[in-house]
């Protein structure tokens, strides 16, 4: 079973991001939720997961500082991860892609939006 961890301050929008993923293919997932980087960093000392999904801004640790600690874990590194932003800033896109995110999606996130970004990170049909 694929397991996901959506970090984010706010619960909606940790439920929102929730129900969009299982919509674009995650139906079978098992869903962690963190409230902000650092948190979810202990998390995942503990718990691997298949794909993270994190809010950009946030209050403790932020998105980019989270997926710059995530890239520098040897253990870690490999774990997609996908930043949702409502910032609309191309330079700041383009940073977090060399960080090692694999898609920024601007925010309000929909179903669609997900869908080409998590394709290669779904379990095979039937498994």
């Amino acid at each position: 079973m694929m397991q996901v961890l959506v970090v984010d301050d706010s619960a909606t929008a940790r439920m929102f991001v929730r129900k969009c993923l299982e919509i674009a293919g995650c139906r079978e997932a098992e869903f962690f939720e963190a409230g902000n980087g650092q948190e979810a960093l202990v998390f995942l000392r503990e718990h691997p997961v298949d794909l993270v999904v994190t809010d950009l801004t946030m209050p403790v640790m932020d998105g980019q500082t989270f997926l710059t600690h995530l890239m520098a874990s040897p253990r870690l590194n490999n774990i997609p991860v996908v930043v949702v932003s409502s910032a609309g800033n191309p330079a700041k896109e383009k940073e977090l892609l060399e960080i090692g995110a694999v898609g920024i999606l601007r925010k309000p996130v929909s179903p669609a939006m997900l869908v080409d970004i998590i394709r290669p990170y779904l379990p095979p049909e039937g498994a």
